[in-house]
């Protein structure tokens, strides 16, 4: 319980929760969104790996994220309801929108030639926050 707490208790990982949403996304793409090198973000990442709350899946050289739900019905609640609240943040509407823009544009970075777009997951989070 400490460790998920603990989890959601750092913005980089919410801002992370937050471009996830029910996507999987490539880590270059929190490198390029968030700004931040690549070993803090694998560190944040691995960080809610541990919590229970993001898997990752390799394919080749890319390494992909998403959330997945806890096991415990109470986490559940809250991350969902941590997941809405995020949605409605100015910051993180930002994050996501630089998100969008990469992902539609995604020649205009560097970081991003030859990325895999994000992908629409099947996660189990309340519709509300889709």
């Amino acid at each position: 319980m400490e460790r998920f707490f603990q989890a959601l208790g750092d913005n980089t990982r919410l801002r992370l929760l937050n471009l996830m949403g029910d996507q999987e996304i490539c880590v270059c793409y929190f490198v390029e969104i968030l700004d931040q090198p690549q070993p803090k973000i694998s560190r944040h990442l691995a960080y809610l790996r541990r919590a229970g709350i993001v898997e990752a899946r390799r394919d080749g050289k890319w390494m992909h994220y998403r959330i997945v739900m806890p096991p415990n019905i109470g986490a559940v609640q809250v991350l969902r309801q941590t997941l809405s609240w995020l949605k409605e943040e100015r910051n993180m509407q930002a994050d996501r929108s630089r998100l969008s823009k990469a992902c539609c544009t995604p020649e205009r970075f560097a970081a991003l030639q030859g990325a895999p777009l994000p992908v629409l997951v099947d996660c189990p989070i309340a519709p509300e926050v889709r």
